[in-house]
Order: C-alpha cells, then structure tokens, then sequence
C-alpha cells in the first residue's frame, strides 16, 4: 500500500510533512514532522474505528496551542531545577520556560522544531531526523538526533538515537496524550502499572531525589484502578514512577483498560521510569481532531523516560552522553 505523505503546513520557512501509516490490522497512524508528533491514531473497534489520541487539525493550533500533543519533548524532558545544570566544573544556564525551571527541553525545545522524514516502506516506517546545534536551548554539543517510527499490527514501534560530539544531557520522551474511551475525560480507564516507588517532588515539582515506596498512596498502581478515589473524585497524576528492577523487558510497564473494555493499551520501554499524567493542567481553548474540546483529565500520558532533574541527583540514572556514550531509547505501544 505504501505510506503516503503530504504537506502538513509551513513553520519558520520549513514545510511540515504528514506521513499516514496503515497496518495489516486496520490501523492508521499520522504523524508530523513538527515535533514529530503523532496527530491521529485510529485502531478498529466493533462497528468503525476510534480515534485514541488528542491532537489538532492545523499546524497553526500545534504552535500556538499544543502541550507537546504527541510530540517528542527534549533535549531533556520533563523539569530541570533551576534551569541550569554542571558538566565537569562548567554551570549551563538554560532558558526557564515553567517558573524557574526549564520544562521539556525549553520553549523551543525538539517537540516544537521541524524534522525532516524519510520513508521506508518495507518496513512501514519513518526515519525523522534533526540536528540541533550547539547552544540550542542553553545545551552544549552539536546533537544529531533520529526517530523511527513503524507501525507493525497494533503496535507502533519507537526507536530514538542520538550522538553528540561532547558532553551533554539527552533524555527524550514520547508525549502521547491518549484517550481510548468516547467519554470527555479518561478518569474511568482502567490502569496498572509495574512500579512500588516514585520520585519524591518538591513544591515546585521537581524531584527532591529522595526515592519513596508507592505502597498506601494513590502513586501505588500495581494493581488496576480507575483515576477516583474512593468516593468517586478525580485524581491527580503527575508523578515519576520508579518501574521495578529486575522487570523482564518482555513485559509491559503499564495496561490501560477503556471505560467499556473495547481497547487495552501495553507499553514496553527499555527506560527506568514513566512520567503518570492525566491532564492535570489540560485547558485548551481551540476545537481538537472532530472538533472535540480538550479540557481537564481529557488524556493521559505514560511518558517511559529516565527520572526527571537527573542532572542534580547522581544517584538517579545517568542522562549525561558523549561521543563515546551515544544515546538509545526503545518503546512500544500496542492500542488493540
């Protein structure tokens, strides 16, 4: 069938292309090579097929509205603490774009530049690539970066690389905001996630680096729940969840159950951690894909990552690379 493409829009002089993926399945994944985002992902269900991600139908709603829809936030995602850190005596200062710390790679990070997409239909994928230069975004090191992504059956297959000629921190992340149900908001989803601990934060939202166990707090989702409590109000989440050493990498980190049982999400990752988010600060003011609004809890994110702030706790797992330490990053996720 092949993959096909088509212009998406224009950004900074840079034409954005749209590359549609189909499985033998039935599945269809578009995704732009603004941020590398995956606008629209459709799987089938009894009597169609449904939508199971947030995105936008314009360009101009990415750039002026998206927090990282389905994009892929970097150098470095999620917090930064004071937006600076040090590498071998030099203190870099990054420009602060979520109070003073900088969030997901600043506000010109890699989920917000162009790259550019290269079919491979023999194996129903797309290779983006992008090359950000030394100091983008207060970073050091020039930093070519590549992300592949292919559809196989109901999995989409991710794999993201990176080399850099010095030293420097490099920790992607996926941001898919899904949504697998037809309700307005994803509180009634079922999910279970291979985790006992979670990363402390402080009130900035920040790691403190202190790594506490999740028993008997609702960061404790080893066994299947919904997002209420137990009298029925919404919960929260936006935490980094320590996932179990030992884990076998044949096994999913996280299952998500729609409200009517339709579709189940699994995801697999070679990362030591996932950022839980469901929105908590969703408000979006323009129309989303079939004109649906975006509000509160309206999606969750599992963003398989390294710890957040590892730049500041050495006792976290390594994010600085170097040309000796080139950068690998694997996840599946599979929507059936």
């Amino acid at each position: 069938m092949g993959i096909d493409v088509s212009t998406f829009g224009e950004h900074q002089g840079q034409r954005v292309d749209q590359f549609k993926l189909v499985s033998d399945t039935g599945v269809t994944v578009e995704i732009i090579g603004y941020g590398v985002a995956v606008r629209d992902w459709r799987v089938p269900v009894a009597g169609g097929e449904r939508g199971v991600v947030l995105g936008f139908e314009t360009l101009e709603h990415y750039v002026e509205h998206s927090p990282h829809f389905g994009a892929l936030a970097g150098r470095v995602a999620n917090r930064i603490k004071g937006a600076n850190f040090e590498i071998d005596g030099v203190t870099y200062k990054l420009p602060p774009n979520a109070g003073d710390l900088q969030l997901h790679g600043g506000a010109e990070g890699l989920g917000r530049q162009v790259w550019t997409g290269q079919v491979d239909n023999a194996n129903n994928a797309v290779r983006f690539t992008h090359f950000s230069p030394d100091g983008a975004m207060g970073y050091p090191g020039n930093v070519n970066f590549s992300a592949t992504y292919s559809l196989r059956g109901n999995t989409l297959h991710l794999e993201l690389a990176a080399t850099t000629d010095r030293a420097t921190p490099i920790s992607l992340v996926q941001h898919q905001y899904f949504n697998l149900g037809t309700a307005d908001t994803v509180l009634d989803h079922t999910i279970q996630i291979n985790s006992s601990a979670y990363t402390e934060l402080g009130d900035d939202l920040a790691p403190t680096g202190a790594i506490l166990p999740s028993k008997g707090t609702i960061y404790d989702l080893r066994q299947p729940r919904t997002m209420r409590d137990a009298n029925g109000a919404p919960v929260d989440y936006d935490m980094g969840l320590v996932l179990d050493t030992g884990r076998k990498h044949a096994d999913p980190i996280a299952t998500v159950v729609s409200p009517d049982k339709d579709l189940t999400l699994k995801i697999w990752s070679d990362r030591p951690g996932v950022q839980v988010y469901n929105g908590v600060w969703t408000d979006i003011t323009v129309p989303g894909l079939g004109g649906k609004t975006y509000q509160k809890h309206a999606g969750f994110c599992l963003e398989d990552q390294c710890f957040a702030d590892a730049v500041h706790n050495p006792h976290f797992p390594n994010v600085i690379h170097s040309p000796e330490r080139p950068y690998s990053h694997w996840c599946d996720i599979e929507i059936a």
